[in-house]
């Protein structure tokens, strides 16, 4: 949480934008896991009234980021290792099942303008991660996904995985800070998947999603090993 108050907020949207800050607070790590607050000290941090900030907390503690304190207000979430493999393997399951209905039923239409934006957003995340800038990497990549996911156009489906992929990083990130190094580390073929679903390319597509979910894995557990 900002140090001596964050910028003040806008009068539109209060609840959306302040659970957003707080969000990139909890993933960057500045907002460390465990940590406790209330809604007042919130509220005086961004200089807005309790009832948004209140709203926002609710959110982010329906998205599985904060913990509800009876009496206390709220607590980042510590997201464990045994978390970090059950929403690894709850996430391969429901990609799995997409890739299996969209090998039935084929990929579908995909935009021209929705394949364009989908494709910056992998060439910024392919560069970040290539350049291991971690703040500037987890940004990209969420955003790469949130897109690519959407062209499926089901937005449960789209929630629920971005729900998932928050959560892993956010267990990721304290022990990829670590590495005294992550450039190149962190999967880099963001171009490439966009490219095999141009081509209505479903095998490809399928190993390029498996091949970031079994290296995003394998990295995280060799920086901080799953089982104990």
């Amino acid at each position: 949480m900002p140090d001596g108050g964050g910028s003040p907020v806008r009068r539109s949207s209060l609840r959306q934008q302040i659970a957003d800050a707080l969000r990139d607070e909890v993933l960057t790590g500045r907002l460390e896991a465990g940590r406790h607050f209330t809604v007042k000290e919130i509220a005086e941090t961004y200089g807005v009234s309790a009832t948004p900030v209140r709203e926002a907390l609710v959110d982010l503690a329906a998205q599985g980021l904060l913990e509800v304190e009876q009496h206390r207000g709220f607590r980042v979430r510590l997201i464990t290792a045994d978390d970090f493999r059950s929403l690894s393997e709850a996430r391969a399951f429901v990609v799995e099942a997409a890739f299996r209905f969209m090998a039935e039923h084929g990929m579908g239409e995909v935009p021209a303008d929705a394949l364009a934006s989908v494709r910056r957003r992998a060439e910024e995340a392919a560069r970040a991660a290539r350049t291991g800038v971690l703040d500037i990497l987890i940004g990209c990549d969420l955003r790469f996904w949130r897109e690519l996911a959407a062209i499926s156009g089901n937005p449960h489906i789209c929630e629920f995985l971005d729900r998932l992929r928050v959560q892993t990083w956010i267990y990721a990130v304290p022990h990829l800070r670590a590495v005294p190094d992550l450039a190149g580390v962190c999967w880099a073929d963001h171009v490439a998947l966009v490219d095999a679903v141009a081509a209505r390319d479903t095998a490809t597509a399928r190993r390029l999603t498996l091949d970031y979910h079994a290296h995003t894995r394998a990295l995280v557990e060799k920086v901080a090993p799953v089982h104990p």
